[in-house]
């Protein structure tokens, strides 16, 4: 939750670069948190439930045509989140790693999950993910996604 996330932050003073001091960065972040929910985290969950979920509940796949629809809908919501918000920068919020990033982040990684590699033809959006990985801990963050990468089996 977002809420959770802001909550944490201010109450364990974390380093500046997760949620910025500084208005203009930090409203980079908030405009990112609020947009993503009907955007990224919307059209990936879509997704990931369609691919991945549904399947497993009823047993049978969703059909081709359903599947296709939901790809296209996150590809859009993709290039808005490639040259809206990363535009040519490191991260969302600039030249730091922040808590739009991580948010960002997870919900990328479902459809993956899912198995729809959408940083394989993406370069700009392969490199953000490879930064955030890098700034998070290569561990930490396999360790994350650890559980929902093996969620097929």
């Amino acid at each position: 939750s977002i809420a959770i996330l802001l909550y944490l932050v201010q109450k364990f003073k974390t380093p500046d670069h997760w949620y910025p001091s500084d208005l203009q960065k930090r409203a980079r972040v908030d405009e990112y948190l609020c947009w993503q929910h009907a955007n990224i985290r919307a059209k990936g969950s879509k997704l990931f439930l369609s691919k991945v979920l549904l399947p497993l509940l009823t047993g049978q796949p969703l059909p081709p045509e359903k599947l296709e629809f939901a790809t296209e809908e996150l590809n859009v919501a993709l290039k808005q989140f490639e040259e809206k918000f990363l535009q040519d920068k490191p991260f969302i919020a600039g030249s730091e790693i922040s808590l739009a990033d991580l948010v960002a982040v997870v919900e990328l990684m479902q459809p993956v999950c899912a198995g729809y590699d959408l940083f394989e033809e993406r370069p700009k959006l392969r490199e953000w993910r490879r930064r955030v990985e890098e700034a998070v801990g290569k561990q930490l963050f396999q360790e994350a996604h650890e559980e929902i990468m093996n969620i097929k089996n």
